[in-house]
């Protein structure tokens, strides 16, 4: 009869637990759990430049809702550009409703001098958010500090095509990719001048893509491919009497 009671129960709460889980599932529709905090200033300009290499990013079209990645989320920089959509989560004294989307622009180090749950909130294997404070502000109260958010990838959407700027010296061509729409995080890029074929560029950090071949004189294409598998081409969007420093439009997502 113990056995029989004790058998019932135990089902009993499988179920329980296992349509909980269906329920938390069904609602989120993607959704993961994570903490934010904030830098930058109230005008974000504390969150320029930043590990992806975008620089300025009110010129480059990114604003003030951006976010530095954590090491579990960032993943060496292959995660810049993507886009995230997120709202505080379960601190009603400080969470706002709504939510924010926010693009990846930076990395937020870890700190093994401070534990995981009082300060090292970028340590590995947790996944955080240290949002741009106007961002921050739209779904949570400044006093606040750090508030748990839940969030998902999202589609980026962009104004005008992916650009390129071009940076180096002959035989070293450092191309920044920007405004990329879609998946927003690209994972490779190819390059093709007007008198040779087509060749794969190496990541260089962030978002910065090089070439080692001698370009200079010659019209460019580009074929960039984000992490879901997606290419587009824009055939010589860059013309013959390109300068070191430029930035050209090409096609988008």
């Amino acid at each position: 009869m113990t056995a029989h009671t004790f058998s019932s129960a135990m089902l009993l709460s499988v179920l329980f637990f296992s349509l909980n889980l269906h329920g938390i599932a069904g609602d989120s529709g993607g959704w993961q759990n994570a903490h934010a905090t904030f830098y930058g200033g109230g005008d974000a300009s504390g969150t320029m430049g930043g590990a992806c290499g975008y620089g300025n990013l009110y010129s480059q079209g990114y604003g003030t809702k951006t976010a530095a990645l954590s090491t579990a989320l960032f993943h060496n920089g292959l995660s810049c550009g993507a886009c995230y959509e997120m709202r505080c989560n379960d601190d009603p004294k400080w969470c706002l409703s709504g939510t924010i989307t926010v693009a990846a622009t930076n990395f937020c180090p870890p700190n093994f001098a401070l534990s995981n749950d009082n300060g090292g909130w970028c340590n590995p294997p947790l996944q955080h958010f240290d949002l741009a404070e106007p961002a921050f502000l739209q779904i949570a109260q400044y006093r606040a500090g750090i508030v748990p958010v839940v969030f998902r990838r999202v589609p980026c959407v962009k104004k005008g095509g992916i650009r390129f700027t071009i940076n180096g010296h002959s035989y070293f061509n450092l191309v920044l990719i920007t405004n990329v729409g879609g998946a927003g995080d690209v994972h490779a890029v190819s390059i093709k001048g007007s008198k040779t074929g087509w060749q794969p560029m190496s990541r260089n950090w962030g978002q910065n893509w090089q070439s080692n071949s001698y370009l200079n004189g010659q019209s460019l294409s580009f074929q960039v491919t984000t992490s879901d598998g997606r290419t587009v081409t824009s055939y010589n969007v860059v013309p013959g009497n390109w300068q070191f420093g430029q930035t050209f439009e090409g096609g988008q997502f």
